[in-house]
């Protein structure tokens, strides 16, 4: 089963959670923090899944996993 992927990312000067491929946003927040525990509450709903956390700037500051991953990766 392919894990979904739940982006935190600034938009428009708020925080928006938004799986990876939506045209819209889950939810958008005026706080990161909120942002993430909104994003971490989809992504423990919706398991296999991911939760990438973005910078102002866009790269990631940090990401987990929920649900089945392999360690060590296959391959």
């Amino acid at each position: 089963m392919a894990r979904t992927i739940y982006d935190v990312s600034p938009h428009d000067g708020e925080w928006q959670v938004k799986r990876r491929g939506a045209s819209r946003a889950a939810s958008v927040h005026d706080l990161k923090e909120d942002a993430i525990e909104a994003g971490r509450k989809l992504a423990l709903a919706n398991q296999p899944s991911q939760l990438v956390i973005r910078r102002q700037d866009g790269t990631i500051e940090n990401e987990w996993t929920y649900g089945d991953d392999p360690y060590p990766p296959e391959g």
